[in-house]
């Protein structure tokens, strides 16, 4: 029979649960405003696109007719799920109305992350492009062990700010391509109207790639790290030994 001193001298690992602070209120604002008005604005710049579409990958068109209208190479032609064609004034005025609310909410965010100090979680470091890396192996199942991390791992660091002058970027080509003569200095600082739309359009084909890796990213990550960008607060699991 095991005596008392023993068994108290026995460990048992329990896991606790605490609380803890992630994302301020007015980060969790600008995330769940910009959300929405990014994606429509893609989709009302697709509408935009769709009378001048002149982009290709080598042969194949971007965007080609049946993405526009699906169904409309059966005959007769078929109404698909969504209809894109024929809409280039509606999708004008969305996306000249939206870029107001992105401008204002993204101006918004930087001045807030620049006074709070928050930009120090997500700006890199001097060692972030190799550490991030080694994240995107060990999410990849090629490295076994997860880098150390803060609020953010290098990776989200790159990815975040990234998208910070991709916003930049959308808003000076876009001033250049919607009034190229009032607004000749952004035309003529962009190389001209050409070469603005063509950056536009690749800053947009950007953010559609930013959209589908976070989203798949955040249904990875789980239950607890998307509520922590709606309550503010995660749940931390410890180790509690008694």
């Amino acid at each position: 029979m095991e005596s008392n001193s023993t068994i108290g001298d026995a460990a048992m690992d329990e896991k606790v649960l605490r609380i803890e602070k992630k994302h301020p209120l007015a980060i969790r604002w600008f995330h769940w405003v910009n959300f929405p008005v990014l994606a429509l604005m893609i989709w009302s710049g697709i509408l935009i696109y769709w009378a001048n579409g002149v982009y290709h990958l080598g042969p194949i068109a971007l965007f080609p007719d049946w993405f526009y209208h699906p169904g409309y190479r059966e005959s007769p032609p078929k109404a698909g799920l969504y209809e894109l064609t024929g809409r280039l004034a509606e999708g004008m005025s969305w996306h000249f109305m939206l870029m107001w609310v992105f401008t204002i909410n993204g101006l918004l965010y930087v001045l807030y992350t620049a006074i709070s100090g928050e930009w120090r979680h997500i700006l890199p470091t001097r060692d972030t492009l190799r550490q991030a890396l080694h994240v995107v192996l060990h999410d990849l199942h090629i490295r076994k062990d997860a880098p150390k991390q803060g609020k953010f791992n290098s990776a989200q660091r790159l990815a975040y700010t990234g998208v910070v002058v991709m916003g930049f970027g959308s808003l000076l080509t876009g001033i250049a391509i919607y009034k190229p003569v009032q607004a000749s200095f952004f035309t003529q600082l962009m190389g001209g109207y050409t070469v603005a739309r063509f950056l536009h359009f690749w800053l947009m084909m950007g953010f559609v790639a930013f959209f589908l890796v976070h989203v798949a990213q955040v249904i990875r990550a789980g239950w607890n790290n998307f509520r922590s960008m709606i309550t503010g607060c995660e749940l931390v699991s410890e180790e509690k030994t008694v």
